[in-house]
């Protein structure tokens, strides 16, 4: 990708549960530090259930180093969030905080429609789509999912001027990107919900009437979604496929192997569609030590940390590869500050950065009391 002008660059996040966001949050760290790209300044931001979390906070400002200081514990004294709590008081779990959503056990099939719809045109929807329909209606909350955006973002949609969060509607089964001009109006909180609603565990989330769950059920990465936005280059980062191929034995790793490998087969698929649109894509995927380092279990809330180190490492690797460093070459330097976590204490970092800005504006409005008095 030899251009003189910056090239219009997408960013695509995909699922993968709670150790799929902590191994994209590895990746972003990666990808800004090795390339000195700011992530959100991509053209287009696309994310998919937990990748629609880690888009979320990213496109909202949080950088990636600060999501890396703050799931290893680190501090910031005197920095708040959007909605005026210490930073330190946010979840440091990454959404992964398991709540009851209340009322009676769910039994039989969640939605009679989309099996009914599925049935009577079965061409034109996934296979997940036909299970999602079959299996109960998730009895675990999406409130601590919604209360980790609203840290950032307390209400109304993020200030990126194209950011998607899919979903796929629990009535027919189709995709739907929030944020996009054709989708339904919403707040970010409940759009990133919707997305990360896997079918059976979490409650579907209801937007302007209609129910919707994880959009992972469509495509792990909805790479493709991008494939019609006339861009240079797309940066994918899918936590569900995997660079080698499974080689288990173990029961439970076989499983999750074959699962690996058909996201990745329907990854490569969505990659040429975009490469015949005359974009450049740029894969990056799970090596075997983030696979061991994740385990079978994406939904587990153990290793997260562990998670995030061994990618900010195996993803550095990929981008420096001959073939992958050629087409980020390219990419325009982001402010540093968005790269790497700026000296000296909150109380002296650019404005940008989160919770900086409410805490300015607080401290303007104390002196200015002071000064009245």
């Amino acid at each position: 990708m030899a251009r003189s002008d910056s090239p219009r660059v997408g960013l695509v996040l995909g699922a993968g549960g709670i150790m799929g966001g902590a191994w994209i949050t590895g990746g972003l760290e990666a990808l800004a530090t090795e390339t000195g790209w700011d992530p959100a300044s991509a053209d287009r931001v696309v994310g998919t259930s937990a990748g629609s979390m880690m888009g979320a906070l990213l496109v909202s400002g949080v950088p990636p180093w600060f999501m890396v200081a703050h799931s290893a514990g680190r501090t910031f004294q005197g920095l708040a969030g959007a909605d005026g709590r210490p930073a330190a008081t946010a979840s440091r779990s990454g959404g992964a905080q398991f709540r009851y959503a209340g009322g009676l056990p769910p039994i039989g099939p969640g939605s009679w429609r989309l099996i009914a719809n599925s049935l009577r045109s079965p061409g034109s929807h996934r296979p997940a789509a036909l299970l999602a329909g079959w299996l109960p209606r998730g009895p675990i909350s999406t409130e601590p999912i919604k209360e980790t955006i609203r840290r950032v973002v307390p209400h109304g949609w993020t200030d990126h001027p194209s950011f998607w969060a899919v979903a796929c509607d629990y009535t027919d089964g189709h995709r739907v990107a929030f944020g996009r001009e054709n989708a339904p109006e919403a707040d970010l909180a409940d759009a990133v919900a919707a997305s990360c609603a896997i079918p059976g565990f979490y409650e579907p989330v209801t937007i302007a009437g209609r129910r919707y769950i994880d959009g992972g059920l469509w495509s792990t990465s909805n790479l493709d979604i991008l494939r019609n936005e006339a861009l240079d280059l797309v940066i994918c980062l899918n936590p569900t496929s995997s660079l080698h191929p499974p080689h288990a034995w173990n029961p439970v790793e076989r499983l999750a192997g074959l699962a690996r490998h058909g996201s990745g087969r329907r990854l490569g698929s969505e990659r040429k569609k975009l490469v015949a649109a005359g974009t450049e894509v740029v894969l990056i995927q799970p090596t075997d030590e983030d696979h061991e380092a994740m385990g079978p279990n994406l939904m587990s809330t153990r290793n997260r940390n562990s998670v995030i180190r061994t990618a900010i490492r195996t993803v550095r690797e990929q981008l420096l590869a001959p073939e992958v460093a050629g087409f980020l070459r390219d990419l325009p330097p982001g402010p540093d500050y968005k790269i790497r976590e700026p000296d000296g204490p909150p109380s002296e970092w650019p404005d940008t950065l989160p919770g900086v800005r409410r805490r300015t504006a607080a401290a303007r409005g104390e002196s200015s009391r002071a000064a009245e008095a």
